[in-house]
């Protein structure tokens, strides 16, 4: 078994005369759930989109399996198409055998009323439900999520947050990124983002999915 899924080393980067990552090194386990957490502007979205591969680093290395599941900040889909036909895309994207882990999801997140749904007409909480499942549907070893409950009511808060820690306690390695700081203790491991740097990750109290 691998030591880590995710391997980041001195990881810069700047948009023009502004450094927005000034030296990123981050190691996750498998069966980890870690976070990194900063205000706005502090270079998360800027990191997630590194990792994931979406934005190459001016310097630096980044290593993890092939497989990924990037859930961006903003979703990325078709109004015109329904809930179905972009699990449908997804599932030939990604060569998958059946939409049975789809379907969980979909029952997970609580939305499998809206299947036969076009996107346009669906809440921004719904299409963050959708963007969600596309990330986590073909069962990678890594997550890589931003903002991933964005537009969440509570309930299906909470229900994010089980999914997570049983992703983790079945061996998959889940990296969360947000602003919001409140619910720190639910993280194994965590990192505080401030000006293109990262403080040193700790070790939550309680891992995988204890209430803050």
């Amino acid at each position: 078994m691998p030591t880590t899924t995710l391997t980041v080393t001195d990881v810069h980067k700047s948009y023009g005369r502004r450094a927005v990552l000034r030296g990123i090194d981050m190691r996750v386990p498998p069966g980890s759930l870690a976070g990194v957490v900063g205000e706005n502007g502090a270079g998360k979205s800027t990191l997630l989109r590194i990792l994931a591969g979406r934005l190459s680093p001016d310097r630096g290395t980044v290593e993890h399996p092939d497989e990924v599941g990037y859930c961006p900040q903003r979703a990325v889909l078709n109004p015109a198409f329904t809930v179905a036909q972009h699990l449908r895309f997804f599932q030939v994207a990604y060569d998958l055998p059946t939409l049975d882990r789809a379907r969980e999801l979909t029952e997970d997140l609580n939305f499998t009323d809206y299947l036969d749904q076009p996107v346009g007409t669906l809440s921004g909480g719904t299409r963050q439900k959708l963007n969600l499942t596309l990330a986590l549907m073909h069962d990678p070893p890594l997550l890589l999520l931003d903002e991933p409950y964005q537009g969440f009511d509570w309930e299906t808060y909470e229900r994010f947050w089980e999914l997570a820690a049983g992703l983790a306690r079945r061996g998959r390695s889940v990296l969360v990124v947000s602003h919001i700081a409140f619910d720190t203790a639910r993280f194994d491991i965590l990192w505080r983002i401030r000006d293109g740097v990262l403080a040193e990750g700790t070790r939550a109290a309680s891992p995988h999915g204890a209430g803050a």
